[in-house]
């Protein structure tokens, strides 16, 4: 009997496996250099073992995705949790995920799969869906427009990061956290 018979099948590992090598390789080669075959080797597995999981490369960007949003949505939630005042929590969460994102810069699981994002229309609709769920479930605390001009700033200093030319001196951001964390605190008062 071969081995690729006589070890213990652990589909939910190899899915595991290959959404991290994705991601990784998202990273530190950027988005051109995932391929299914790139992505086979890289995690160890046959062409066929990957397509049984993913049935196409778009199948697999959007599960890496959809894995990265989950892996957002339990940051940003552990940062709810933590937050004794109700007003404006989420978008307290928002902003600290997304300067904890800054901090990593290219390094970041978003950063290349985040390019694709913006020219990949399947992509910008999972995102804006999920930022939509996520308001609608935190209306009642995050609703008024200072807590939307805060959430835009976030956005912007999450696209200003991802825009900027390689090797590109990163911004001095330490004195903009506190100061979008001090509007929200006015964001109740609208």
């Amino acid at each position: 009997m071969s081995e690729a018979h006589s070890r213990k099948k652990e589909p939910e590992k190899v899915r595991r496996a290959l959404l991290d090598r994705v991601a990784t390789m998202a990273v530190d080669q950027g988005p051109e250099a995932i391929t299914i075959q790139a992505v086979a080797v890289a995690a160890g597995v046959t062409k066929g073992g990957l397509l049984h999981h993913f049935a196409s490369k778009q199948m697999l960007i959007e599960a890496v995705f959809d894995d990265l949003l989950t892996q957002l949505a339990d940051e940003i939630g552990r940062y709810v949790a933590a937050d004794p005042v109700s007003a404006g929590r989420f978008t307290r969460a928002y902003v600290r995920a997304a300067f904890a994102d800054h901090k990593l810069g290219s390094r970041s699981p978003w950063a290349a799969l985040s390019i694709t994002m913006l020219s990949d229309p399947g992509l910008r609709q999972r995102w804006s869906d999920w930022l939509d769920a996520q308001i609608e479930t935190h209306r009642a605390t995050d609703s008024g427009p200072t807590f939307e001009i805060v959430r835009l700033a976030a956005d912007g200093v999450w696209l200003a990061d991802l825009l900027r030319p390689d090797g590109a001196e990163r911004r001095d951001l330490a004195g903009i956290e506190p100061r979008l964390l001090a509007l929200i605190d006015q964001g109740g008062q609208d």
